[in-house]
């Protein structure tokens, strides 16, 4: 996908991986099921969900508890993939409002409008941590970071455009990525005990998904 243009409900699909093509085969069957049989739909996509109770395979999860375990914090290739990230809560405001006031049939971009790289997504967590919960040492967590094998297909930018949900629902995200993400590592601080419970869990704290035979 051309890494300067922003997705609208109008692009044409172009899956580049096995989980980026399930995806887009649940929007077809849905789709199908609409206009062969009548089934009342509206569909939505959305860019990269963050916030409280994120099981810690992705990124942001991953960052803030390996970063208080003094682990290493994993980055795919040079960091330089953008991504637009969108606070959880803030998507489920979206997708009551969808189905609530949505046209049958139509689909709908849900979009945080916080675009960013995950090396900068990455620092931004790592400066949080600093003044929330600092290293013994008095370092920066930003001397955790490492840079992994980026994963095969991974997109140089995932961007959509969210015109026509704000503009015929009156939809906008409530949070910058700055705000969000201030809530999220709060939101770990105050709950070890909920992820503290999955750290024997297969996945946990490893960034999946980096090559053939890996989980995706």
């Amino acid at each position: 996908a051309d890494p300067s243009v922003q997705f609208t409900e109008e692009t044409a699909y172009d899956p580049r991986s096995p989980y980026s093509a399930s995806k887009a085969a649940s929007d077809h069957l849905v789709r199908a099921w609409a206009e062969t049989y009548g089934l009342p739909v509206v569909l939505t996509n959305c860019s990269n969900n963050y916030g409280p109770f994120h099981f810690p395979e992705k990124l942001v999860p991953v960052v803030i508890l390996n970063a208080l375990a003094g682990k290493a914090l994993p980055i795919y290739g040079d960091g330089s993939n953008v991504r637009d990230w969108l606070y959880v809560e803030d998507h489920a405001d979206a997708l009551l409002l969808v189905l609530q006031k949505g046209q049958l049939g139509r689909s709908y971009n849900i979009g945080g409008e916080n675009e960013c790289s995950n090396l900068e997504l990455v620092q931004t967590l790592c400066t949080i941590l600093d003044e929330k919960r600092p290293r013994a040492d008095g370092l920066s967590y930003q001397d955790q970071i490492t840079f992994v094998t980026d994963r095969p297909g991974h997109d140089a930018r995932y961007a959509i455009d969210p015109s026509r949900i704000r503009a015929e629902l009156g939809w906008r995200p409530s949070v910058t990525v700055e705000e969000g993400l201030q809530r999220t590592v709060q939101w770990y601080l105050e709950n070890e005990a909920w992820w503290r419970a999955l750290q024997t869990r297969d996945g946990v704290g490893q960034r999946l998904g980096t090559g053939p035979g890996t989980r995706q």
